[in-house]
């Protein structure tokens, strides 16, 4: 379980703070997606998570960080990434750049914890079998597909047990293909080991397939919150920054067409819209 209590953060030399009067608790197993234009403090909520604020980016911190309990602030890093694994959103930034395989590389963080060998070995082989990589564990790091590297910067952090994972943009560098691939590897995750997914994307059609919950972000505060369908068919949405999938754009000039019932949801998703303009088809769906 995360909680935020009444958490307001200002990085240093600043004026306007990055995260203001944030309050909310993310329960355990769920994925929630953090949206919001450049500048709303997406990362910067991440990182209060992570315990990187404030023992990394000191500023100014009020209020409290629980990560199952335990304040972050209070805590040791050494201790919070045992509990919280952040991926970044470019996977070369998080390889050491001193290993020559993939398998050396997941091990990486093991042996800066002192990890003996042979859970070492057993960790590893489970994480690159979670991600699909256990065919190139013998591969460079920097030779494989944006996708695979993605989900290597995944199995880096598995290997450690988090119970947390935050992930700020994993996506923003992938195609289609390479974002499933991660996706879907998430979704595994999800409902295999009952990991509380945190993840900061701006892709809204993937979101509104995986994610549980959306949170919005405007100037460092908290101004939508609830499911799929409630956040990103908001009429506000497009004003904070944050593009509607391309099913509600569709839709919502449908509505202002006079063709799709005032009175009917916007679809999010591909088989909400599907069905929706599938009803308007039939006798009784169709508008003058």
């Amino acid at each position: 379980m995360i909680r935020f209590e009444r958490v307001t953060y200002s990085y240093p030399q600043t004026k306007r703070p990055a995260l203001r009067d944030v309050q909310l608790q993310i329960d355990e197993g769920s994925w929630v997606a953090v949206l919001g234009a450049n500048g709303a403090g997406k990362s910067t909520f991440c990182a209060a998570v992570a315990g990187f604020i404030p023992h990394h980016f000191r500023g100014e911190l009020y209020g409290r960080v629980l990560v199952n309990r335990t304040d972050t602030a209070a805590t040791p890093l050494s201790e919070l990434v045992t509990q919280v694994g952040f991926v970044f959103q470019n996977p070369l930034n998080q390889f050491s750049g001193a290993k020559l395989t993939v398998a050396e590389e997941a091990a990486f963080g093991l042996e800066n914890l002192g990890v003996p060998r042979e859970a070492m070995i057993r960790r590893v082989e489970a994480a690159l079998e979670w991600m699909g990589l256990q065919t190139v564990a013998d591969r460079s790091p920097y030779a494989l597909s944006g996708g695979e590297q993605q989900r290597l910067a995944l199995a880096c952090i598995l290997v450690l047990e988090p119970r947390i994972l935050v992930l700020d943009e994993p996506t923003s560098q992938l195609d289609s293909a390479g974002t499933r691939e991660v996706y879907d590897s998430l979704r595994s995750l999800l409902a295999s080991r009952h990991l509380t997914v945190i993840l900061v994307e701006h892709k809204t059609e993937w979101i509104a397939q995986y994610a549980d919950r959306v949170l919005v972000l405007n100037e460092g505060a908290v101004v939508l919150d609830g499911s799929p369908r409630e956040v990103l068919a908001h009429a506000d949405l497009s004003r904070l920054g944050v593009n509607p999938t391309r099913y509600t754009i569709a839709a919502r000039a449908a509505r202002d067409l006079g063709i799709w019932p005032s009175d009917r949801g916007l679809p999010v998703a591909l088989e909400e819209a599907v069905e929706g303009f599938r009803l308007l088809q039939e006798p009784e769906g169709i508008r003058p």
